[in-house]
């Protein structure tokens, strides 16, 4: 850069406005000022450099920013023939105006359009992105619009949970007749079966590690990660395997992009383009530490600006106001003067017992854990902690009483629990009372999952038992319009999405979601958790203002105290799409 003759290296700006720093030495007693018109000019370089080995670095995914740059008077831009070839790309990409191929039969709504118009261009750049719209806004048929266009270029493989794997064969058959939907599966190992174009093989996770090789040796056209969240821990195993195998463009599907913590938007791009953020540390250094241990605003507003390029996302509120109102409502449940005895006396011993334990922070932390799930299933039935006790639970008796109601009226629901033995309680007591439900945990077979799915919605079962963890992605279930969480988790991302096996497209009813929690106890404080995790992927995604997580002694913290003023008895409640303000609630 040139400042009133004299000549400055671009590095030496780019770390100043990097720092913080308004002013820059030109020699002894000179300095120039860094003003508006070098921030406006450079600040976005300087966001998206990074420190390398031999100095500041920038990777293809910049492109924008140069782009940008190359538009201010006087700006020379050199490079080598590949950056000049990825350039040219993402200039084609930009300039891209296409519409869905004649291949995809699907009826396309309007943001499912600009959704595969995005893909197409992300494509043809060659860096790949993150599709995070809301959970039910048809991330499988726009990804599906795009593997239909690209169908021609080789192979494409999808890598889904097992629960989800059989939807992807059944929406491309319907959807994208042009594309030969295949499951992989153990047989597939060991036949040395080739794939040619147009093949869209399915893949779960687990088959994805344990042939790792074999996946890695083929050329695919197209990667697609489903339910990405499950790559979001970098480290693993699995996460190792799939950025082995060698793809033209690859892309991930998750309604959670960010869950907890910074770390998971690193792991998440480091699967899919490893090039936007470098390594863990430079990372953690440039970003993770300044936004969550030092909350810097700023910081925060930089990271939005990199990564709005690479993430589109979209919430029901947003593209469906034909969709049908979500109302969700606390229903608090008092324990019983022999529950509460139990639930205290568990949390006395539970902190004695973190008090007393050895070994490592890691060990400890997992004793701490362990003492939160006891007192977790403490709050929903003592059988859970105390399989010998007789007797009932506060929390059952609400639940049958909802049924009988929601039953009376003619209504159907989801009952969602993390806990299968719970939900096997939950069954017995339905069994004596002769009320028809179909059931679904880790244990069922998929093609069975599918077969239990298909029957409810034909109208088989007035509720529809499912864990969490087993059941909150991957299934259409809209013929319930109740939807009935047994007990909170930490994040309300995931609850979130087991709502919205209901809350999707195709539901013409409006839906209302129970959260059941019993009073006085750590489930009041997880509940009061929710807003820390939702502005945390506000922050970044949305540009607000908070991202926290949970330290060890937080934990404990959550054991030791009682509940919080700001969960107290009162109900909340919330209703519309995300929106407006909550109305008034009832407690039971």
């Amino acid at each position: 850069m040139e400042f009133g003759g004299e000549v400055v290296a671009l590095v030496e700006v780019l770390r100043a406005l990097r720092e913080g720093r308004r002013w820059l030495p030109l020699g002894p007693r000179r300095w120039v000022e860094l003003g508006d018109l070098v921030r406006k000019a450079l600040g976005p370089l300087a966001e998206a450099v990074r420190d390398g080995r031999r100095g500041l670095e920038i990777g293809p995914t910049a492109a924008p920013v140069i782009a940008g740059l190359a538009e201010v008077g006087g700006t020379v831009v050199a490079a080598c023939a590949a950056w000049r070839n990825m350039f040219q790309r993402f200039q084609r990409a930009m300039s891209l105006d296409p519409e869905p191929p004649a291949t995809c039969t699907a009826v396309l709504r309007d943001y499912q359009r600009e959704g595969y118009r995005w893909l197409r261009r992300q494509a043809e750049w060659g860096v790949g992105g993150c599709l995070a719209d809301d959970m039910g806004l048809g991330k499988t048929v726009q990804m599906l619009a795009l593997l239909a266009d690209r169908a021609v270029e080789g192979p494409a493989l999808v890598v889904a949970p097992v629960s989800v794997g059989e939807n992807w064969r059944r929406e491309a058959a319907r959807f994208a007749p042009g594309l030969n939907p295949v499951r992989y599966r153990d047989t597939d190992r060991a036949s040395g079966r080739s794939f040619a174009a147009g093949d869209l093989v399915v893949v779960s996770y687990g088959l994805v590690l344990r042939d790792a090789g074999r996946l890695a040796g083929i050329r695919w056209s197209t990667l697609v990660l489903d339910e990405a969240q499950a790559v979001k821990n970098s480290v693993t195993k699995t996460a190792q395997a799939l950025r082995a195998i060698a793809a033209d463009v690859r892309f991930a599907l998750t309604g959670t992009p960010l869950e907890n913590h910074l770390g998971d938007l690193w792991g998440l791009f480091r699967a899919i383009s490893p090039g936007l953020f470098g390594s863990w540390e430079q990372f953690r250094a440039r970003w993770a530490t300044p936004i969550e241990r030092d909350g810097d605003r700023e910081c925060r507003a930089q990271l939005a600006r990199v990564v709005r390029p690479f993430i589109l996302r979209r919430t029901k509120a947003e593209v469906l106001k034909e969709l049908p109102p979500r109302t969700e409502m606390r229903l608090v449940v008092e324990l019983p003067p022999d529950q509460r005895r139990l639930y205290d006396a568990a949390r006395i011993e539970g902190l004695a017992r973190i008090a007393a334990a050895q070994g490592t922070p890691e060990q400890r932390s997992m004793t701490v854990l362990a003492e939160i799930t006891r007192l977790r299933q403490l709050a929903c039935h003592p059988r859970l902690v105390y399989p010998e006790i007789a007797g009932g639970s506060a929390k059952l008796d609400l639940v049958l009483d909802t049924v009988e109601e929601l039953r009376g009226e003619g209504h159907r629901a989801l009952v969602f629990s993390q806990f299968v033995r719970h939900l096997a309680l939950v069954r017995a007591a339905l069994d004596e009372r002769g009320v028809r439900y179909q059931y679904l945990d880790g244990q069922t077979p998929p093609g069975e999952r599918q077969q239990r799915v298909d029957a409810f919605q034909a109208g088989e079962g007035e509720l529809f038992l499912i864990s969490l963890k087993a059941g909150g992605t991957g299934l259409n279930l809209t013929a319930a319009s109740y939807v009935i969480h047994l007990d909170p988790w930490w994040n309300p991302a995931v609850e979130d999405q087991a709502s919205d096996r209901a809350h999707r497209i195709g539901q013409e009813k409006a839906v209302m979601v129970y959260r059941m929690v019993a009073a006085g106890t750590i489930e009041e404080q997880i509940l009061a958790l929710h807003e820390d995790k939702r502005d945390l992927v506000a922050g970044v995604l949305e540009g607000s203002d908070r991202a926290t997580r949970l330290s060890s002694e937080e934990l404990i913290a959550l054991i030791r105290e009682g509940a919080p003023a700001e969960t107290s008895l009162r109900p909340r409640a919330r209703t519309g799409r995300g929106k407006g303000n909550p109305p008034p609630a009832e407690s039971r």
